[in-house]
């Protein structure tokens, strides 16, 4: 116990269960995992139609299921389980939809999900008739409480179940062009030695071969342990398993302890060679492992996913139609804020990492989005998954000056000087802190508008003109709004305006002048920014006009009529 946080036990039962140590058995091994690096993709198989689709309490209906079959092939998935056809007529009837000629890619393989039972076995059979590229995914629990509690049978008698069943797999399959697929339902709960003595009894069994491997798929059913643990029996499978070389080493994560996408890049690193799982994380209880979000892993690592993602939000559009489930806001890549900073800090670091990145890409003669991308916050650049800039920044009470200037910049044009940045951000906490709600580009434009340039609407000259009598000597005279007349003589259009201000009674001294246009080409919008002081007040003021001396005299005379009132202006 620290003095400095004392933490006190809470009222939880927590000693009602094991630690994980206790119930799984992890042969004693020298890794090697944790020295590895991820450097390709593994094999992606989406189990969205048969894993996610039991998971749902409204199953996909045939026309969600072929939506989104046809968005998996379109994003390059090559394997996809496509049902569970002993379990239902839809799933039976979708199966048989698929084998009518031309409905799956010549280069996409489906998987068939079936328990070790001779009768659901037949019935999985009777549904791929005519088809090719079938792979046939048997499965069967071997954990000691599910082989207890669920199945009653001992080892000995669950493992002659198991063989049974995959003889009549193979006996069904004769030479046609399919492949087997075994499952040790919850694996990671089942003693080691004895999934290594099953899975290599069915390699035999099948006839492994390079040319033609089996697929052990190992589950963590249901997470009980820390990622290591999981990655420690994959990597004991990888060096024991039979026939490596015709095994293709499959892994199933779910997500109960929200550790499914950690579970499945440590098993990557321990030996797997295939991944499956579902677009967004969908499943049962918490979910199966995220393959949206593993694969943006490695992109965002420089390893080329083997999927395509690039418009994510239409990918999410079909997920959340076909599921009926919403993809979270702060969902990895794909919520609607994982791009956007509201924080005063993280939008000045990302204001100004993507103008550094901006000029990078200049420097190297290379669009920005094929430019190294190093942006701060930003894992990945938005544009590789489709979103633009816009919501990048967004703005609330706690926001800071970049995060306005940015979304001014990008949206308006404007570019405010730094000190008109610090003025504008007081400006919009105070508009916003009572509400603490967002604001958004166009009411940020609104509030600009209302506090720096609609004061001089109605204070600017009505006539007025200036003169360059000899070189360095300008002369300003107007009429201001009453009728009164002013005149005054400077070294430039403004000083000859604050000359005559001053000689109207009105002490004006400029302290910053900028602009910039707002239209590219000849007769386009300029905006001028002013700040000046007067009567001891310091105010800002802006105008836009074609005219860029317009703009500037506007800009001046909002200045000081926002000067005059001695606060700014509150909208």
């Amino acid at each position: 116990m620290y003095d400095w946080n004392r933490q006190r036990p809470s009222a939880m039962p927590y000693h009602r269960y094991r630690p994980a140590h206790d119930r799984v058995e992890v042969p004693a091994a020298d890794r090697a995992w944790p020295a590895r690096r991820i450097t390709e993709a593994p094999l992606w198989v989406p189990v969205d139609l048969r894993d996610g689709n039991q998971a749902l309490a409204e199953p996909m209906d045939p026309a969600r299921k072929r939506r989104m079959f046809e968005l998996l092939t379109t994003m390059g998935y090559k394997e996809i389980e496509v049902g569970y056809p002993s379990a239902s007529q839809t799933d039976f009837d979708f199966v048989r939809h698929l084998a009518t000629p031309g409905m799956v890619p010549d280069d996409v393989s489906v998987v068939v999900f079936t328990a070790a039972r001779r009768d659901l076995i037949e019935r999985t059979f009777a549904a791929i008739e005519g088809m090719s590229r079938v792979v046939v995914h048997l499965y069967t629990a071997t954990a000691p409480t599910w082989r207890e509690v669920v199945l009653g049978h001992d080892r000995a008698e669950l493992h002659a179940l198991i063989r049974d069943a995959a003889e009549h797999v193979a006996r069904l399959a004769g030479d046609r062009d399919i492949r087997f697929q075994f499952s040790p339902e919850v694996f990671n709960l089942t003693e080691p030695d004895y999934v290594l003595e099953v899975c290599n009894g069915l390699t035999a069994l099948w006839d492994a071969s390079p040319d033609r491997p089996v697929i052990h798929n190992l589950p963590a059913t249901v997470e009980v342990a820390t990622p290591n643990v999981y990655a420690d029996q994959i990597e004991y499978m990888h060096r024991h398993l039979d026939r490596r070389d015709a095994v293709i080493l499959s892994v199933h994560p779910h997500n109960d302890r929200g550790t499914g996408v950690a579970c499945a890049e440590l098993a990557v690193l321990a030996g797997a060679q295939r991944v499956e799982g579902c677009l967004f994380g969908n499943g049962e209880r918490t979910g199966n492992v995220d393959l949206v979000t593993l694969a943006l892993n490695l992109h965002s690592q420089g390893v080329d996913p083997m999927v395509d993602l690039s418009d994510i939000d239409e990918v999410r559009r079909v997920v959340e139609h076909c599921n009926r489930l919403p993809v979270p806001d702060r969902h990895p890549y794909a919520g609607d804020l994982v791009y956007t900073a509201f924080s005063g800090t993280h939008q000045d670091a990302i204001n100004k990492g993507l103008a550094h990145h901006a000029k990078r890409a200049a420097d190297l003669g290379v669009p920005p989005e094929r430019a190294p991308w190093e942006v701060p916050y930003l894992p990945i650049d938005p544009a590789d998954v489709g979103r633009d800039y816009q919501a990048v920044i967004r703005v609330n009470s706690q926001s800071g000056k970049g995060g306005i200037a940015y979304l001014l910049h990008t949206r308006y044009g404007l570019e405010l000087p730094r000190r008109l940045q610090i003025d504008f951000s007081s400006v919009v906490q105070r508009a916003t802190d009572g509400s603490g709600e967002e604001i958004t580009a166009e009411q940020l434009w609104e509030l600009f508008h209302a506090t720096y340039v609609a004061p001089g609407e109605g204070a600017a000259p009505v006539e007025w003109r200036t003169v360059e009598k000899a070189p360095g000597v300008h002369v300003f005279e107007g009429t201001l709004p009453g009728g009164r007349r002013v005149h005054g003589t400077g070294n430039g259009p403004l000083a000859a305006l604050t000359a005559a201000l001053a000689a109207g009674g009105t002490e004006a001294d400029i302290l910053h002048y900028a602009e910039h246009a707002l239209d590219p080409g000849r007769g386009g919008r300029a905006i001028a920014y002013v700040e000046l002081r007067a009567g001891g007040v310091t105010r800002w003021g802006a105008a836009q006009d074609t005219s860029v001396l317009t703009a500037s005299v506007h800009a001046v005379m909002a200045a000081v009529a926002r000067a005059r009132e001695g606060t700014a202006v509150q909208v």
